[in-house]
């Protein structure tokens, strides 16, 4: 590294610092406690650029009221965020309270700048029957049997996957067809949908299947085309970890699936998609301004037969008439493999629980204060409103752990602009107990991930998936991710070639595909993998 380019890095980081200072408390203001003698507690929240300003929201002013506190707000976007964070960390500038901001991993590797929340549980009875109800959500935050942070959880609709298999409803029944079970099956739709006219345009314009592209540092993502592991008896976990690297487990032993045949069957059956026409050639490079434009169409005639997405809204928006033409159906079994063997993407508890939500600076001066608003923060008032914001306007009350979701709050969300509440970024949880209508997002995805109760029956969910809360030291995740940047830098190239122009059936090339990935140490990764799911898995 030049000199010039070093000093340019210093100077940085000294203007990220000067930067947090504005939006850092970590217990060293000019004074803790307001001229009425309330004490002060700095907030740091890291917001959706949608959403009002915290001075806007009333539910924001009550928790002050009732914490008996004076609250300042610092809210920074994702991008500010992205860019401070680690700075904040290096020069130990914490706020008292931070919201959406430090993981686990972070208060773990910086201890001494964090409060360990775990031992104030006493104090955070909330918290408690939280962790209680929900064990998943305590073992998430655990690293090394400590809780340095708090998770999140919204209510028990959004325990669901998002990643959903996705088909045109009315072009099936327009064509007298019934959902495809098999892989043949679908061979047989999507031939259906590709030469009989489904829309009714007079066009041959039809596109049966259309897969999102393919990343390219791992081999799965959101939506990926690799939830067709599925189909062959392997459960993906998309919505995030290791499963996005293609590690996967069944009875308890840890593998990757890039090296097993099941991978080889996908890889041919899209390839057989684009030669018969059923995919689009060049799907596999194609950017997601183009793939959506290819959903969304016109806005009235449908042009896509299937994909896989969150739910219809991957079509336009929620009940308008091209999304209204698309249900969710389970994934269609693997050639070869017996209907009931088929399972599917086992994400819901990475998509109900998040585990960055709540974390506290060790040196806060009010601490005392810090836990009560915490505490508060997840009652079950504040984290519904947190959710859906102030009761009585936003949210109604219409029963005991019962709410309603206002037409008002519907408007804002419609707007994107301004929302008077922190949604899925809330630091609180919602019990099983509680009932919540008119949340158009958990019900659309609730009702997207019905049809994969069976599927989600067919396998263990703690012996043949990799559970969320199963992490690997620092050490191995720098291991890791040196491995993964080789190995789908090698990789990637070699299966998009085979996805597009084919070549996965021949042998030969096969086995060096094999070959090359122990070269690239797929191995060491997986007995990472394995070491630690033995650690957690108890």
């Amino acid at each position: 590294m030049s000199y010039r380019n070093a000093t340019l890095k210093f100077v940085a980081a000294l203007a990220s610092v000067a930067i947090l200072t504005g939006v850092s408390a970590c217990g060293g203001g000019k004074s803790a406690i307001t001229k009425d003698g309330k004490p002060i507690v700095t907030i740091l929240v890291v917001k959706n650029s949608n959403q009002a300003p915290m001075a806007d929201m009333k539910w924001a002013k009550d928790l002050e009221k009732d914490a008996g506190v004076s609250i300042d707000w610092k809210e920074v976007s994702d991008d500010q965020w992205s860019q401070q964070k680690n700075a904040s960390l290096a020069a130990g500038e914490i706020s008292d309270l931070n919201i959406r901001a430090f993981n686990p991993d972070d208060a773990s590797r910086n201890k001494s700048a964090f409060e360990p929340l775990g031992d104030d549980l006493d104090k955070l009875p909330n918290v408690k029957e939280f962790f209680k109800e929900q064990p998943t959500a305590k073992k998430f935050v655990s690293v090394d049997d400590k809780v340095m942070v708090l998770p999140s959880s919204r209510a028990k609709g959004f325990l669901a996957s998002g990643q959903h298999f996705i088909i045109n409803k009315t072009w099936l029944e327009k064509l007298g067809l019934k959902a495809p079970a098999t892989w043949d099956e679908l061979r047989s739709v999507m031939e259906a949908f590709k030469t009989q006219d489904p829309n009714g345009n007079g066009k041959a314009d039809e596109i049966p299947f259309n897969p999102r592209e393919l990343v390219t540092g791992k081999i799965g993502d959101w939506w990926s085309p690799f939830l067709m592991m599925n189909a062959t008896g392997i459960a993906t976990s998309f919505n995030s970890g290791p499963s996005q690297q293609g590690i996967y487990v069944k009875g308890g032993k840890v593998s990757n699936w890039m090296e097993s045949n099941e991978f080889r069957q996908v890889i041919k059956f899209y390839h057989e998609m684009v030669e018969k026409g059923w995919a689009p050639n060049d799907w596999v490079t194609i950017k997601d301004d183009k793939y959506n434009a290819r959903n969304q169409s016109d806005g009235k005639t449908a042009q896509v037969g299937m994909v896989f997405g969150w739910d219809e809204s991957a079509f336009g928006p929620y009940d308008s008439p091209l999304a209204n033409q698309y249900e969710a159906i389970p994934i269609p079994a693997a050639d070869g493999l017996p209907v009931d063997k088929a399972v599917w993407d086992g994400s819901r508890d990475a998509n109900r629980f998040e585990d960055y939500h709540m974390s506290m600076a060790a040196n806060a001066k009010n601490k005392d204060a810090c836990l009560k608003v915490i505490n508060l923060l997840y009652s079950e008032k504040y984290s519904i409103q947190q959710l859906y914001g102030t009761l009585g306007k936003d949210v109604e009350k219409t029963g005991d752990h019962s709410y309603k979701v206002t037409d008002e709050f519907h408007k804002f969300q419609d707007n994107a602009s301004k929302i008077p509440a922190l949604e899925d970024r809330l630091a609180g949880w919602v019990s099983d107990d509680v009932t919540v209508q008119g949340d158009r997002g958990m019900d659309h995805v609730a009702a997207a991930d019905a049809p994969y109760k069976q599927q989600y029956a067919n396998y263990d969910h703690t012996k043949d998936m990799m559970p969320i809360y199963v992490r690997i030291s620092e050490a191995d995740q720098n291991t890791v991710a040196n491995n993964n940047t080789a190995l789908f830098n090698y990789a990637i190239p070699v299966v998009s070639k085979w996805l597009a122009k084919g070549g996965a059936e021949d042998d030969s090339q096969w086995n060096q595909f094999r070959d090359s990935l122990k070269k690239y140490q797929i191995e060491q990764n997986v007995q990472i993998w394995q070491k630690a799911y033995d650690k957690y898995v108890k």
